[in-house]
């Protein structure tokens, strides 16, 4: 069984790479339709890597900005296929300097930021701003890196800062089971169900804590979805 997920996790990223380079090219010939296209490729990736996905809850038609935790490739597939809106990823500038493969960044007009330069937030405010207009929704990952799927990490202040600058309403989010289906740390995969819960939108406004109870709602949530998925093994 180990060596089969082992095959798989191998496979996993050669389609993947093959695919996302096809994604790239059309994204730039037809510039006008990227959502549609990532859309597509998205639905594709979860017939060829046999995965479903459970959505509990509902998206708010009024939030400009989603939160979620991280711990998968499949985190941004999941929600590429299902996401009612065209989605902007604010995603670190290691992504975009990845040759060939980077292109995943400008092509869609997805937002790179350095992390280690401090103008980087000018430039995702600025940036965001412009993709809200457009009628996109931003999507972050707090975390700032891939965990576990069993844990929440810290948040970094990024997603705090962008909230408020630009008054947005915030939907944070969870996902489930994305790790098992693709495990790109240990280049295995299995078929699976990823679970998506929605929680409740957030005014900023209306708390001045409300990021940090932002994360203890998510951590809290994170924590029954896994004991209920247990239990019903």
């Amino acid at each position: 069984m180990k060596i089969l997920s082992k095959i798989r996790g191998v496979y996993t990223i050669v389609e993947f790479v093959i695919t996302v380079l096809i994604v790239i090219v059309l994204m730039y010939i037809f510039k006008n339709s990227t959502y549609r296209i990532r859309q597509t490729w998205a639905k594709m990736q979860m017939f060829l890597m046999r995965f479903s996905i459970t959505q509990i809850g509902h998206t708010d038609e009024k939030a400009t900005l989603l939160v979620l935790n991280h711990q998968s490739l499949i985190d941004i597939v999941a929600f590429e296929a299902i996401y009612p809106k065209d989605l902007c990823w604010i995603a670190k500038k290691e992504i975009q300097d990845i040759p060939l493969f980077g292109h995943i960044i400008p092509a869609p007009r997805m937002i790179a930021i350095d992390r280690k330069d401090k103008r980087s937030v000018i430039k995702m405010l600025k940036l965001s701003k412009e993709r809200i207009e457009e009628g996109r929704v931003i999507a972050m990952f707090p975390e700032g890196t891939r965990g576990d799927g069993k844990s929440l990490l810290q948040f970094q202040s990024g997603a705090k800062i962008l909230a408020e600058k630009l008054d947005m309403i915030v939907q944070p989010a969870i996902i489930l089971g994305a790790r098992h289906v693709f495990d790109s740390k240990n280049i295995v995969a299995h078929s699976g169900d990823v679970r998506i819960v929605y929680l409740d939108p957030i005014n900023p406004k209306e708390d001045e804590h409300w990021y940090e109870k932002m994360h203890d709602a998510m951590k809290e949530r994170l924590k029954i979805e896994l004991a209920n998925t247990s239990s019903h093994r």
